[in-house]
């Protein structure tokens, strides 16, 4: 067996596995099937008994009493179809109901409980379509067809068994003739079938590729506009639509050769069937009703065959889906640390040789060393690209080091548990991110449990109170996708009073006042230096005369720490620092 084939048997062992917390459903929904079958073969022998009474009673020349005398047999006929379809529509209501919610909400629920776990290198170099083709392309086709496969194996095991061996007692000569092409059709259909899961995977993949181009497009659309990119854009669309079709089309056309193939040898059976039984009852070997009952029960032979065609191109399609599912759920998890700070964190911070690359090769941060007092505001400055939010991202624990130590009030942060960790930070960023829902929302996003006065007092504080209120439902104001409505300057504010509200001992600010006018400018960067009153705080600047008060500068070049102090200090050295501070003043 190839490897690809026992990778699709392991994927499948895998999902009845996940099945067995709904066994139950699942056998309660085999009994509705069995009892459907049931009902459904005993339909044709009642009507060929039927039939056959007609026709002798045609030949006595007794056809007076002969309506009357068939309304039981006839009514036990309808009770057995009726039966059928009944049992039949509810196994689906209940399939459709237990797969549902099993299975298409569970795996959405443990892929967003995995984007938790994941590292945050995965999410910088993972597009947002792929995630999002898997979460609800790839678990909606297998949540759709999953059921579909089970009803039709079930159902066409238990019918295909349960027809074959009525067929055989009612005439095993025309039964033969049924069976014997079984083989035949189910060889065509595996010959047919064995380019579907090739297929599905390129389908899949093309849509996971679309997906992220159509994300991008929307997402940067402005830039695009403004670039005059719309059609670079459109041809990258289309080219990536183009290929989603070819490979939509090979799939379902492989996928379509499987029922006509099918059904095919089954019309073969029909004739057959039909002139053999001519000829016996011309023969008077046997009657009219028993030709009937087997054509009747090659049509539910023929029924389970055709399904099973549907249902092999639909497994290959549930197999495609489930492992681009089962592929990001089995992705490495960032490892568990068990470690714990303690209540009250001082906020002292120190790197020891700490040296980091997102790849091992291409190191980032080469052997930096310093410390930062409880309290202090520590300003880091450098050229872009220079390392200074590589930094912030390992204070963060977003990554950990290669080699070297970060310690939190003495403790080792690679040993402590991540969400504690960043549980002690507050950050604003120079890309603000706000979400859809009101503004009273947004605030209290770092700390949902606020109440109304402790928001209202970090958005004065902040002095974004006002501009809230002047809009027109104020605090309760929606903010619209994207954060339409607000301009650059509110957003960022919003996003200062999110990190006062949050109050936690450490801060991290990342050029947090570079998207507003100068007026507003001063507002925040008074009400930044009473946000850091008594907290440590790490201030990634480009405009050098914000953090001229700095406690200690860290000036990062290449990765290295070339140059450390306070602002004075490092201007007298007239080094880097000097040489970066005077270029600035010269170019205003």
């Amino acid at each position: 067996m190839d490897k690809k084939k026992k990778e699709n048997y392991r994927v499948l062992l895998r999902l009845g596995r996940e099945a067995a917390p709904i066994g139950w459903g699942l056998a309660l929904a085999a009994g509705m099937n069995l009892t459907s079958v049931l009902c459904a073969v005993a339909a044709p022998q009642l009507l060929g008994q039927i039939i056959q009474r007609v026709c002798d009673g045609a030949a006595a020349g007794a056809l007076a009493g002969l309506p009357r005398a068939l309304l039981p047999s006839l009514a036990l006929l309808l009770a057995c179809y009726a039966g059928s379809q009944i049992l039949s529509y509810g196994n689906i209501a209940l399939m459709n109901r237990l797969v549902t919610s099993h299975f298409t909400c569970g795996f959405r629920l443990r892929i967003s409980e995995k984007l938790s776990r994941l590292p945050v290198g995965y999410v910088d170099q993972t597009p947002v379509g792929e995630v999002l083709s898997r979460m609800t392309g790839d678990v909606g086709d297998l949540g759709g067809y999953l059921h579909q496969v089970f009803d039709g194996l079930v159902l066409g095991a238990f019918q295909l068994a349960a027809v074959a061996v009525a067929m055989f007692r009612e005439n095993p000569a025309l039964a033969c003739f049924v069976v014997v092409l079984t083989p035949l059709s189910l060889w065509l259909t595996t010959q047919v079938s064995r380019v579907c899961t090739k297929n599905f995977d390129a389908m899949f993949e093309s849509s996971e590729a679309l997906t992220g181009v159509t994300e991008e497009a929307f997402s940067n659309f402005e830039t695009a506009r403004a670039y005059a990119l719309e059609e670079f854009t459109q041809d990258n669309h289309e080219k990536k639509n183009m290929a989603l079709s070819e490979n939509t089309f090979h799939a379902h056309f492989t996928a379509g050769l499987v029922a006509p193939v099918v059904r095919l040898t089954n019309a073969a059976a029909y004739i057959l069937i039909a002139l053999l039984g001519g000829w016996l009852i011309l023969r008077g070997t046997i009657g009219v009703g028993t030709v009937v009952t087997v054509i009747l029960y090659a049509q539910q032979f023929a029924s389970p065959l055709e399904m099973l065609g549907d249902d092999i191109s639909y497994l290959h399609w549930v197999v495609a889906a489930a492992n681009r599912v089962y592929g990001f759920l089995d992705l490495p998890e960032e490892p568990v640390q068990t470690g714990n700070l303690p209540e009250q964190t001082q906020g002292a911070v120190e790197f020891q040789n700490v040296t980091f690359g997102y790849r091992k090769d291409e190191p980032i941060l080469k052997d930096i060393s310093f410390r930062a007092e409880p309290g202090q505001k520590i300003a880091i400055v450098g050229p872009t690209g220079g390392g200074k939010t590589t930094l912030v991202n390992l204070l963060m624990r977003f990554y950990d080091p290669d080699s070297g130590t970060i310690l939190l009030d003495g403790q080792d942060t690679a040993q402590i548990d991540r969400e504690q960790v960043r549980g002690r930070f507050a950050m604003v960023l120079q890309d603000t991110w706000l979400f859809p829902g009101t503004l009273r929302e947004n605030v209290a996003y770092g700390n949902p449990g606020a109440t109304m006065a402790e928001i209202e007092r970090a958005c004065r504080r902040t002095h974004c109170h006002r501009l809230i209120t002047a809009m027109p439902q104020g605090y309760d104001t929606p903010i619209r996708e994207d954060s339409a409505n607000l301009s650059g300057g509110q957003k960022q504010l919003l996003t200062i009073a999110r990190a006062f509200l949050a109050d936690r001992p450490l801060l991290i600010l990342d050029e947090a006042t570079s998207n507003v006018d100068t007026r507003t400018e001063i507002l925040i960067q008074r009400a930044m230096d009473t946000l850091m009153k008594g907290r440590t705080s790490f201030v990634i600047a480009h405009r050098l005369s914000t953090i001229v008060d700095a406690d200690k500068i860290l000036v990062i070049d290449q990765g290295r720490l070339i140059e450390e102090g306070t602002h004075q200090e490092l201007l007298d050295k007239k080094g880097f620092y000097y040489r970066l501070y005077s270029s600035q003043y010269e170019e205003g």
